[in-house]
């Protein structure tokens, strides 16, 4: 039987060994098999519809015409893989990068008679987020099981939450940068539930086969979907960078794109505007940055509009799309599956998952300050919005701001030297703000010695890199290189 389940897949005899199953700190295991991706995707996108090729002048007359006579419905399934030590349903750990298939055991491969355990830790971060989204948490839910067959999916099914989610219900709130218009936006979430990730294939240069790397199966994942609310690819790439930032700020994501650990699909359509009915709704998969949403969105609005104004809106099928970087396109990858297609059923082998208003409560009380109360603080104290959004962007950044107005230190200079010769210099090094050497104290003692006179600002940016590059204090290097007296003698010439 096995046999023929897998007949298009090539092992490596020598490195699979059964009984290495347990042995996980040397167990190898791969999987090769013969692709015919690049062959398929060629033969649906020309089955889906007519091959167009959109220059840059012809989108940007396109999308010229979609905010006159079209408008774009956009929504966004957002998948954030959690921090946790151990994968969600059983004891191997996640580490990025490590060795093919090192951190498999029978539960995540999916081996007969294996069962798997729910991390508790999955729950809490989900309650976490379900929080800070504004979201409705549901005290009793449940995990099913979503089928569907794919080869780096070992068991044939995820494990994951259908009709009963943790939270259902939110919406995140976030300000567009100046340079995109400014302004706020409030966009809905429809549900966040837990669920657990497959593998990962490694595909051939040439394409003509694929090695299955397993480690991944198995880490525990949070989706957030969210309301279409979304009109164009410069509020859905805000509202990715936005969760980002949520994630990160609550610490159950390191929320790394290139890493996989934040990974967006979005969901774009268009219709006639004044029209109430939704067009075809096509996804995008493989946006691994937020220019990359904003740039494939764009592009699937032009084409869809493209295609609508040449009579051809019947060519638009409900599919999934693939991100092409460097031809900047989309191109079809798969019909989409329907709700029907993955028969759903309520997962047999885990109990139901019940939370007290207690532990919510718990969780509740023990939220940081998120990024949006961050910025309507910072605001309150005069600073710009440009100013408000670069120190409440990065957790690390706002809470050396933060440590250091609380030394004393007056605000507009601290965000002065913040996001001048500071952000500079971690530019340049390519370090972040906890790996420079300076401290908010002795930030706060330079910008009192330069406001109350004691050395200049030009000997303050002397000063300033010396404590990035090698730390000190700001009074030993003023004594240390006589400043003071060399800054009071040029006062009497």
């Amino acid at each position: 039987m096995a046999f023929t389940l897998f007949r298009n897949i090539q092992t490596h005899p020598l490195l699979l060994y059964p009984t290495a199953f347990f042995r996980r700190n040397n167990f190898v295991f791969y999987c090769m098999m013969k692709s015919t991706t690049q062959s398929q995707t060629a033969t649906r996108e020309n089955q889906h519809s007519p091959q167009i090729k959109v220059s840059p002048q012809t989108q940007s007359k396109t999308l010229d015409k979609l905010t006159k006579d079209y408008e774009a419905i956009i929504g966004i399934e957002t998948h954030v893989q959690l921090s946790t030590l151990t994968k969600a349903f059983c004891g191997c750990p996640y580490n990025y990068g490590a060795q093919p298939n090192s951190s498999i055991c029978p539960i995540c491969m999916g081996l007969p008679g294996a069962l798997p355990v729910l991390n508790s830790r999955v729950i809490e971060f989900a309650v976490k987020l379900g929080l800070a989204l504004n979201c409705k948490l549901s005290l009793n839910s449940k995990f099913d099981r979503k089928q569907y067959f794919y080869p780096d999916l070992p068991k044939g099914y995820q494990i994951s939450q259908f009709d009963v989610p943790i939270a259902i219900g939110g919406h995140i709130d976030l300000d567009l940068p100046v340079e995109f218009g400014g302004g706020h936006r409030r966009f809905g979430i429809t549900r966040v539930h837990m669920e657990e990730d497959a593998g990962k294939l490694l595909h051939s240069g040439n394409g003509s086969y694929s090695q299955v790397d397993l480690n991944r199966a198995g880490v525990p994942l949070l989706e957030i979907v969210s309301e279409p609310d979304m009109r164009n690819g410069i509020e859905a790439a805000e509202y990715a960078a936005e969760l980002q930032r949520v994630v990160r700020y609550l610490g159950v994501s390191n929320g790394n794109m290139q890493e996989g650990s934040l990974r967006c699909d979005v969901n774009v359509s268009i219709r006639p505007i004044g029209q109430s009915e939704f067009g075809t709704k096509v996804e995008v998969k493989n946006l691994n940055s937020f220019s990359s949403i904003n740039r494939a969105i764009d592009f699937e609005i032009s084409r869809q509009v493209l295609l609508h104004s040449q009579g051809q809106g019947d060519s638009i099928v409900q599919e999934t799309r693939l991100w092409e970087e460097g031809s900047q396109k989309t191109v079809s990858m798969r019909k989409k599956e329907g709700l029907s297609d993955y028969r759903y059923f309520p997962e047999p082998d885990l109990p139901e998952v019940i939370i007290t208003k207690e532990y919510v409560d718990s969780i509740r009380n023990s939220l940081p300050e998120l990024p949006e109360m961050k910025r309507r603080r910072y605001e309150s104290m005069g600073l710009s919005m440009q100013d408000v959004l670069f120190l409440a962007n990065d957790i690390s950044v706002a809470e050396f701001f933060d440590a250091t107005i609380a030394k004393g230190a007056d605000v507009k200079l601290a965000t002065n030297w913040i996001m001048g010769d500071i952000a500079a210099y971690m530019k340049n090094e390519k370090v972040s703000i906890n790996e420079i050497k300076l401290t908010p104290q002795e930030l706060a003692e330079l910008i009192a010695s330069i406001k109350g006179g004691t050395i200049s600002g030009k000997i303050g940016k002397e000063i300033l890199f010396e404590l990035i590059a090698k730390g000190g204090t700001v009074k030993g290097l003023i004594e240390e290189k006589d400043l003071v007296q060399a800054f009071m003698s040029s006062l009497f010439k």
